[in-house]
């Protein structure tokens, strides 16, 4: 009997102490980011450092639609124009569509990111794209996501949002 009495006690500890034990790796993050006229849903998006995020763009509107991550709004000419600070510079970034690897240079033009930093943009009716990355430690706080489209009229029309990284 008391051998019994030990292996459930031993068996009820290890239960709790498996139940109280740090969660291993979090497998990727998955997101799914709508953009339409003028606006991005959802509007905030929460991310921790150090963890894969699988980002999917998907444009619901009947425009052309852009996706930047920054902090400090830049202006050209009086219009917003992107940011100073690029979220993704320094970021590996792979892109998917349709479930297959696409050269993410695809989704812009080489003087666009030379001159706005790393941007995506999505013709209405195309096909989903998801960007796969990990989000460095570094990149903690709070950014911006922002659409410049036309001229920066669609910021100015509210396509904006909040791009938060946890420590």
């Amino acid at each position: 009997m008391p051998v019994r009495w030990w292996s459930a006690v031993a068996l009820i500890l290890g239960l709790f102490l498996a139940a109280c034990a740090p969660a291993g790796p979090a497998g990727p993050q998955r997101i799914t980011l709508k953009m339409e006229e003028y606006r991005f849903d959802p509007a905030t998006i929460t991310v921790k450092a150090g963890q894969e995020v699988r980002l999917t763009l998907v444009n619901q509107g009947k425009e052309t639609h852009e996706l930047m991550i920054g902090r400090e709004l830049r202006t050209e000419n009086g219009r917003p124009a992107g940011f100073h600070r690029d979220f993704f510079e320094g970021i590996t970034v792979k892109a998917e569509r349709g479930g297959k690897a696409i050269d993410v240079r695809e989704l812009m033009e080489e003087e666009e990111e030379e001159e706005h930093g790393f941007m995506v943009a999505l013709e209405p009716g195309s096909e989903p794209v998801t960007l796969i990355f990990t989000v460095p430690a570094d990149k903690a706080g709070e950014w911006q996501m922002g659409c410049f489209e036309n001229d920066g009229a669609h910021w100015d029309l509210g396509m904006q949002g909040k791009w938060i990284v946890q420590p």
